[in-house]
């Protein structure tokens, strides 16, 4: 049998108690504290087939003792509120929350959580087809309006409490911008829902076809003076014809709107010398309606020395 000899080693034995006693000393010295933390709750076994409808709190408040120092250390996450829902049933309930049910580190104590009990409420869940309704944004070219929209796929499946799913009418698109469209645009569009209570099950986007049409109703502005611009001071100039007929397409509210004297017609001699030129008639001010016809598209113009 082997001989045991207590001091072999002494001096890391002896060292060893120093230590121990010397961290014995610091701990007994701190002083202990009561603390109020606010943490996170933590839901956890929601049973399949059900879910909550409103919002639980995010948080809880608790009060902890434990040494000063100890309390100190304590970051965010290190203490959290556990709430088991596997009992959870259709309808209001109420579970209770108690200090064994808080996550804390060792040398915290947990005395009381606020509030002591915390009320949900769960709804069978459910799923359902439902139409995806398109948008757009923006406006289409003067003279063109938007037609009809179409979604690829045509409705998408939500899921969520069985009474939000029963009131939901639509999943929206996000919109597709048209502006300044003389064509049929397409876009692939994110999907969502309004009410947070419901979300998605697969789809998450659409191929969204946005028609754009000519505007149904034309309107023509007869006897529209020929304007020169850009003439230089030296010269004198003459249109033939000197008028033309401006036709405009658009919304009866658009071309409503419009005064005849608002819509100018004009053609450009800037840089031109003397001589006759053959120039197109070009017309501004016609705003939100498209211009579709000037008759005739073109006129005569001699330009000669002015007389002084």
């Amino acid at each position: 049998m082997p001989r045991i000899w207590p001091f072999r080693h002494i001096g890391l034995k002896v060292l060893s108690v120093a230590l121990a006693l010397l961290l014995w000393l610091v701990v007994s010295g701190e002083e202990t504290v009561e603390r109020g933390l606010r943490v996170p709750l933590e839901l956890q076994q929601v049973p399949a087939g059900l879910e909550q409808t409103g919002e639980a709190p995010a948080t809880v408040d608790v009060r902890v003792r434990g040494a000063s120092g100890a309390l100190s250390r304590v970051a965010t996450g290190d203490v959290v509120a556990v709430l088991d829902l596997h009992s959870a049933s259709a309808g209001r309930r109420l579970f209770p929350l108690t200090p064994d049910q808080v996550r804390a580190p060792f040398g915290v104590e947990v005395l009381q959580v606020m509030p002591s009990a915390i009320a949900m409420v769960f709804e069978t869940s459910a799923s359902r087809q439902v139409p995806i309704v398109p948008a757009v944004d923006g406006k289409p070219a003067p003279g063109y309006v938007v037609g009809s929209m179409t979604a690829d796929p045509p409705s998408a499946e939500v899921i969520g409490p069985e009474g939000a799913v029963k009131r939901a009418t639509e999943v929206l698109a996000e919109p597709v911008s048209v502006a300044g469209a003389r064509d049929r645009v397409q876009d692939t569009v994110i999907l969502g829902v309004l009410d947070p209570s419901l979300r998605l099950k697969t789809i998450r986007s659409a191929r969204v076809t946005v028609q754009i049409l000519p505007a149904p109703l034309e309107r023509t502005l007869r006897s529209r003076p020929v304007h020169l611009r850009g003439m230089a001071a030296t010269l004198d100039a003459e249109a033939v014809p000197a008028t033309v007929a401006v036709s405009l397409r658009g919304s009866r509210e658009a071309l409503g709107r419009i005064a005849e004297d608002e819509v100018e017609a004009y053609v450009d001699l800037a840089g031109l010398g003397a001589g006759q030129y053959s120039l197109t008639v070009h017309v501004e001010g016609a705003r939100d309606a498209g211009v579709t016809h000037i008759d005739p598209p073109s006129v005569q113009v001699r330009m000669t020395s002015a007389k002084r």
